[in-house]
């Protein structure tokens, strides 16, 4: 009697300790990646993110983790981009293409000025793949892939006074980023440009030094550039592009049907990414208008402009080898 009990004890411990193993080799078997924003779980890129976390366990139909470190807790989108590219903290997050300009020469071409015709044309050039070949430039050399395209904020310009058309808008005193096409950009379309640290535009606005500045609406709202420029002028001179990306080294290491996951998700989350951004960047707008805090001014002349910076965009484009990309982009109707 005995025996049988120490045997059926014994069979009992082993069935115990079996399934603690397979449990516990369930445990390591689920997949975890890390992602990174600098920002709150209210703001567009984030909300991109958690819509790229939702489709991938959608797709990928099996149990996968996600962790997004929110507010800059792992840095800056500029340290995002080297872990993804080392391979290590950080597997996907969306990263401006000025981020990416050490390894791929040809990425900032995605924030040059001018470079859409309008929102309905930036839409259909992500939709195309048109930047495919900076992609693949990005991912040979930085290892880093670029999986969906979010962004959608329009910039405008953030004056003093009233701008109606291109004629009024030569010899304007406005501040550009520091990147060289900015200023060469802004140069061609007739304006005077300068560079000044963004935390110094309200003061130098309101003191006269420059009569103003460009961003888009969140930006506007954020710094309070309405107190010191309350016209903003219609220009749209640019749409942004934000590469939603992921680490290839961390990609290599998944199984196929995660990896297909991935990659569909990333386009569909990148589009839900601009839907929303470039619909909230509108509402942004018109808010702080019927708040009074702000007027929108119509741009008569904007073809002027497309047409005053093309020969620079043209020879922006063969600099940093992106000749057929501009091309390619330009083709689209």
């Amino acid at each position: 009697m005995k025996i049988r009990l120490a045997k059926a004890g014994l069979v009992l411990v082993l069935g115990i300790a079996l399934l603690t193993v397979s449990s516990g080799l369930a445990l390591a078997q689920t997949i975890a990646l890390k992602g990174a924003s600098q920002f709150d779980e209210k703001h567009a890129f984030t909300r991109t993110m958690r819509r790229f976390e939702e489709l991938v366990k959608q797709y990928y139909g099996k149990p996968i983790e996600f962790e997004l470190h929110l507010n800059s807790e792992l840095g800056l989108e500029k340290d995002y981009f080297a872990y993804m590219s080392q391979g290590i903290s950080v597997d996907y997050a969306i990263v401006a293409p000025s981020h990416m300009s050490t390894f791929s020469p040809s990425a900032p071409l995605m924030d040059m000025p001018f470079l859409f015709r309008d929102t309905d044309h930036w839409n259909k050039v992500m939709e195309a793949d048109a930047l495919k070949p900076i992609a693949d430039q990005v991912e040979a050399k930085a290892d880093v892939m670029l999986i969906g395209y979010a962004g959608g904020g329009i910039r405008n310009l953030i004056v003093n006074h009233p701008i109606h058309n291109a004629k009024e808008l030569d010899g304007l005193d406005i501040r550009v980023m520091g990147a060289p096409i900015q200023t060469r950009i802004f140069q061609a379309i007739g304006t005077a440009p300068t560079v000044i640290a963004y935390s110094e535009v309200y003061n130098a606005i309101q003191t006269g030094v420059i009569d103003a500045a460009e961003n888009e609406a969140a930006g506007v709202e954020q710094m309070k550039f309405y107190e010191v420029g309350p016209n903003i002028v219609l220009t749209q001179h640019a749409i942004t592009v934000r590469p939603l990306c992921f680490s290839a080294k961390t990609f290599r290491r998944l199984p196929a049907d995660l990896q297909a996951a991935i990659v569909k998700a990333g386009r569909e989350a990148g589009a839900y990414g601009r839907h929303i951004e470039s619909t909230e960047d509108a509402q942004r707008l018109a808010r702080l208008e019927n708040e009074g805090k702000l007027t929108r001014v119509p741009f008569s002349e904007r073809q002027i402009l497309l047409e005053r910076a093309e020969p620079v965009k043209r020879a922006y484009a063969k600099e940093i080898g992106a000749e057929k990309v501009l091309a390619a982009i330009n083709a689209i109707q």
